[in-house]
């Protein structure tokens, strides 16, 4: 176990834009980033230049987790390497910080959570809600003596987006490798820079915004995963895509509630602050949850227009959230607690986001088989 004073030695696994972000806030948090990896090599000198001074470079994620001065990574690649990283480096005796999805399969998860807990590392999975002030306040409405009987969580997260990227291929790149448990294809500049699209590496939008959605909404329900699932999609309207930017899922859950998600990213553009919404629907109030705010709103029918009896705006608040969830992780790794976002919750939302992704690409209800570990439909 580390001493309190310590520094937490990172390595980076994946050192494009999320990746280089999230080595500045574990930085501004006092981790020590003394190793980075990356199999496209403009995006590991970039990665080198966040660290901090004198980190080593890796081009093989494995051979990063063969350094002994390596006390934790951090996973930042696209979804589809997730699980596999995870779970070497779990074995390797490392903990981990690995963004959201925590996989890109229901098996992978039930795979990663064995690990973890066999070889009892620190694994968080990147939900920073889960350690947000905000939402941690805001959790506590959600009970039937203040909100009733829940029947019905609505959501949506609607914003812009004009196009995929154009971006070239500009230095070494290990194909192979970053293809890893993908289907082989030739190398394409499309592809490479706009993965987070194409249904082999990701679920687009769709899944990375579901992800904080359903993850909260679970969380606050004190919900299982779905068990059944039904997503209609509109037309891909970013041209080479393969995910539909404009979606709506339902959800349907033992605790005898349905959840409902809407997408819409060719909607008009919306400020960072009221981009998103969650509302919880209780037979005596309803409980609306932003993205920096929460209000509650009373039952009384005689009044046209009602007013929030509680109403909390924290403009600024959400940045703070991923240093918050950082801050968690890193105290974990010294006490070895389990984090605010532990690999058992993780593997609920990749449950409930597999679930989506397979009922729009068969157009059809997908149900959960929880004995059989399986999805049916």
């Amino acid at each position: 176990m580390l001493a309190a004073q310590e520094r937490v030695r990172v390595g980076v696994i994946g050192a494009g834009g999320r990746g280089r972000f999230m080595t500045g806030e574990f930085k501004e948090i006092g981790a020590q980033m003394d190793a980075v990896c990356d199999v496209y090599e403009p995006n590991l000198k970039a990665g080198l230049a966040a660290a901090n001074t004198g980190a080593r470079a890796y081009t093989d994620y494995r051979r990063l987790l063969e350094d002994k001065e390596i006390d934790a990574v951090l996973v930042a690649t696209p979804d589809h390497w997730h699980a596999q990283m995870v779970i070497d480096a779990v074995e390797a005796g490392k903990d981990v910080y690995v963004e959201k999805p925590m996989c890109h399969t229901i098996e992978e998860g039930f795979r990663m959570v064995e690990a973890v807990r066999r070889t009892k590392r620190i694994v968080t999975v990147g939900t920073q809600r889960r350690s947000s002030p905000l939402f941690q306040e805001a959790a506590k409405f959600v009970t039937p003596e203040r909100l009733g009987d829940i029947r019905l969580v609505t959501s949506w997260w609607l914003n812009h987006q004009a196009s995929l990227s154009a971006r070239k291929i500009e230095g070494k790149l290990d194909w192979k490798q970053w293809l890893g448990p993908a289907p082989a294809r030739p190398v394409e500049d499309l592809v490479f820079f706009n993965w987070y699209y194409f249904w082999d590496y990701s679920g687009g939008l769709l899944v990375g915004q579901a992800a904080h959605m359903f993850d909260v909404i679970q969380w606050f329900m004190r919900a299982d995963a779905p068990v059944a699932v039904t997503c209609a999609g509109g037309q891909v309207n970013l041209e080479g895509a393969q995910v539909p930017d404009t979606a709506t899922a339902t959800l349907e859950y033992a605790n005898n509630f349905i959840l409902t998600f809407t997408l819409g990213y060719k909607a008009m553009r919306y400020h960072f602050h009221s981009d998103q919404l969650a509302q919880y629907h209780g037979s005596k109030a309803r409980f609306d949850v932003g993205r920096e705010h929460y209000e509650l709103y009373e039952q009384n029918p005689k009044e046209m227009e009602l007013k929030p009896s509680v109403a909390v705006n924290q403009p600024g608040s959400f940045g703070p959230a991923t240093r918050d969830h950082i801050r968690n992780f890193l105290e974990c790794v010294r006490t070895r607690r389990d984090p605010t976002a532990p690999v058992e919750e993780g593997l609920k939302t990749a449950i409930a986001l597999a679930m989506t992704m397979e009922s729009i690409r068969k157009g059809r209800r997908i149900r959960w088989n929880a004995a059989a570990r399986r999805m049916e439909g």
